[in-house]
């Protein structure tokens, strides 16, 4: 009797010990989900043109004020150096404009509304790269002309431009010929007598213009100084530049949700007169560009 409760007791013993063992192996870990740790550092970019720096600076102040350490690389330079970096992951985020990323990866696209552009330029990226959501914020390149010109030669849109273009200068960036020079040809029968390397939409170009070095320059239509000058931007009938709505560019592995959301965020407050003002502050006030974005997120409720 007493040997059956000794043999019996050995093995309670033994199946709790079993046991235990067992639990082991689901606790602590095993049977948990670990989420995946958020991402606390990024590098915002961007090109070398001051509407580009206020939006990364936008970009910058919004993550920041959501607990995102942001470090700034501004006034990079084209779109050729620019998208290398992003690809690479040197950069994790860049402002971009959805049509002009597009023709930059594919010459030969036709989307012209942004829901087009967008599903285009979803398939052209590669993996490594993603857009969000585009602000209803545009800005568009454009051919500009003086007043006195744009009189002289009865010109309202691109398309009245082929029958004097052998006889002007266009000036612009220094990669716009590479960029453009087949297209304008192809679309609206342009050929130029000379084209003129001069800055991304800035002040080279404004002053080419207003001197007559230039007779067409490439100026963003967000440019106060087209205003402030008379200058005429050219219709483009046949949507050459397309949608220019600003985007978010991202590196894919370089962000999460948090990131995401809050960018989109600052997608859905941006409009083109919103932008149009905050760049006048910049430009034409000579405000830094950090306070000015830092006071439209304070007043947009994002910061």
């Amino acid at each position: 009797m007493t040997r059956f409760i000794r043999v019996a007791v050995v093995g309670v013993a033994s199946l709790l010990f079993l046991a235990a063992c067992g639990g082991d192996d689901e606790s602590p870990t095993a049977g948990a989900t670990s989420a995946s740790p958020s991402i606390t550092n990024v590098t915002v970019g961007s090109a070398n043109f001051p509407e580009s720096e206020l939006l990364a600076e936008i970009y910058a102040g919004a993550l920041e004020a959501k607990g995102v350490t942001v470090e700034r690389q501004l006034g990079i330079g084209a779109r050729e150096v620019t998208y290398g970096q992003l690809q690479s992951g040197d950069l994790t985020i860049m402002p971009e404009y959805n049509g002009a990323l597009l023709q930059y990866l594919d010459q030969n696209a036709t989307a012209s509304t942004t829901d087009e552009t967008n599903t285009a330029l979803k398939a052209a990226l590669p993996p490594e790269l993603e857009i969000l959501d585009s602000a209803a914020a545009e800005d568009k390149d454009s051919l500009t002309v003086t007043q006195e010109t744009a009189s002289q030669n009865s010109l309202t849109t691109i398309e009245d431009l082929a029958k004097v273009s052998k006889d002007m200068t266009i000036g612009g960036p220094p990669e716009m010929k590479q960029r453009r020079e087949q297209q304008f040809k192809d679309v609206y029968g342009l050929e130029f007598k000379e084209w003129k390397a001069l800055d991304v939409g800035g002040p080279l170009t404004v002053t080419a213009l207003k001197d007559g070095d230039v007779q067409v320059g490439n100026l963003f239509t967000t440019d106060p100084a087209i205003v402030a000058n008379n200058f005429v931007v050219l219709d483009d009938p046949q949507s050459v530049f397309g949608s220019q709505n600003v985007t978010p560019l991202v590196y894919k592995a370089g962000v999460d949700q948090n990131i995401r959301d809050t960018l989109n965020a600052v997608s859905a407050k941006l409009d083109t007169a919103t932008l149009s003002q905050l760049l006048a502050k910049v430009v034409t006030d000579h405000e830094d560009a950090d306070q000015v974005a830092q006071d439209w997120l304070s007043s947009a409720g994002l910061a």
